[in-house]
């Protein structure tokens, strides 16, 4: 992955936890950077993502905080106290306005971030060597076993673009708007509005398609940075040229980035595809695909290299949505297993239970009642997933 010009990326480690690591990963973005922003749906959001919701709105950013260990959600004034004390920390640091400032925090709910850490930290970071993407993945990570990155590029104008993004996420993934911790940058030039409304737009198609348990955390955040040092002419509508060519390589690296997650899945062994077609419309074809990838009798199964199709048509039944039993088709793999209701007459299961010892598992559901369509993409449910949450505090 390539540096991004306008970007620099610092790690140290604070020690918000007992580990011998990079914990706590600074930005300093150059002046003019816009910025755009998605947020967790939870009625339970940290003081993090309250604040970055409020800041985004005013469109430019100099710096971006991550502290790995503590989520700092559900602190209450404390919580509170100790973003705003790193906001204006960094702020003095860049002479800027604290609304140019955003912190995010991952961890454990529930315990304040300590602000003599969070000091300490800071001060090291300011004067650390600048680091590459690989660093500053690794310390933004908490249960995550590998980095995640992803890079793309485009041709605005005349003038190549880059975008780069890193991620964090393995476990509590099932946001209604993005994944754990994310964050995506460019040296393009792009209007704040439409940065956004382009993140919205990518977030739909990626973030919003996955997930590992169902369930959302209360720090989720996606930011986008565009530096504007590539020196195009500025994208402010998709009437501009090159803008096309942009927003495709943004829902790439949002893309790349939403799948890594579901690859890492706390104790994942297989990666999921959910594929639903002839649904009623795409938001009900979405809604059907997120029931079977939420399942446990469904994940279970695909983890036990089962091709129980039952289990598949009983999460499409539960989800609420228009169906009609006698034109439902189940497979896997490209392999039908029920067409129109019923078994395949002389159903041959080898194909499927081949198709279900690869890594790579698809599972094709035909409701045959509209044009609706929609992908999720998931991960099995093994014993692995509750080793990890069983003790995850201790």
């Amino acid at each position: 992955m390539p540096a991004i010009d306008g970007v620099t990326l610092r790690t140290v480690r604070a020690g918000y936890k007992n580990w011998d690591r990079a914990d706590l990963t600074y930005a300093e973005l150059a002046e003019g950077t816009s910025v755009a922003g998605v947020f967790t749906q939870s009625a339970c959001a940290s003081s993090e993502v309250e604040l970055a919701r409020e800041y985004v709105r005013q469109g430019t950013a100099r710096a971006l905080v991550v502290n790995a260990g503590n989520s700092n959600a559900f602190t209450g004034y404390r919580g509170r106290e100790a973003v705003e004390r790193i906001i204006g920390k960094v702020a003095d640091h860049l002479d800027c306005a604290h609304e140019q400032v955003f912190v995010s925090s991952t961890g454990v709910i529930g315990v304040p971030l300590p602000i003599d850490i969070a000091d300490a930290g800071l001060e090291a970071a300011f004067s650390a060597e600048p680091c590459g993407w690989e660093n500053a993945a690794q310390a933004i990570s908490t249960t995550d076993t590998f980095p995640k990155g992803a890079h793309a590029s485009a041709m605005v104008g005349d003038m190549r673009v880059e975008l780069c993004g890193i991620i964090k996420g393995s476990g509590m993934i099932a946001p209604d708007m993005a994944t754990m911790l994310g964050y995506v940058f460019t040296d393009a030039a792009v209007d704040p509005a439409f940065l956004q409304a382009l993140l919205e737009r990518a977030n739909a198609k990626t973030f919003s398609c996955i997930t590992v348990d169902g369930d959302t955390s209360t720090s989720d955040t996606v930011l986008a940075f565009a530096t504007g040092r590539a020196g195009n002419a500025t994208l402010a509508s998709f009437d501009d040229p090159g803008a096309d060519a942009f927003a495709a390589a943004l829902n790439d690296v949002c893309r790349q980035l939403a799948q890594l997650v579901v690859r890492d899945g706390e104790g994942a062994s297989k990666f999921i595809e959910v594929c639903v077609s002839g649904a009623s419309s795409d938001g009900s074809a979405h809604r059907i695909a997120l029931s079977v990838a939420n399942s446990p009798l469904v994940k279970t199964a695909i983890a036990g290299e089962d091709a129980n199709w039952g289990r598949v048509v009983m999460a499409v039944g539960k989800a609420g949505e228009p169906a009609d039993r006698d034109r439902l088709s189940i497979g896997f793999g490209g392999h039908w297993a029920a067409k129109d209701g019923q078994p395949i007459p002389d159903f041959d299961e080898a194909p499927l239970a081949e198709h279900l010892k690869g890594e790579e598992i698809s599972v094709e559901v035909d409701l045959g009642i509209g044009d609706g369509k929609a992908t999720v993409w998931t991960c099995d449910l093994t014993h692995g997933y509750i080793a990890i949450n069983a003790d995850y505090r201790s």
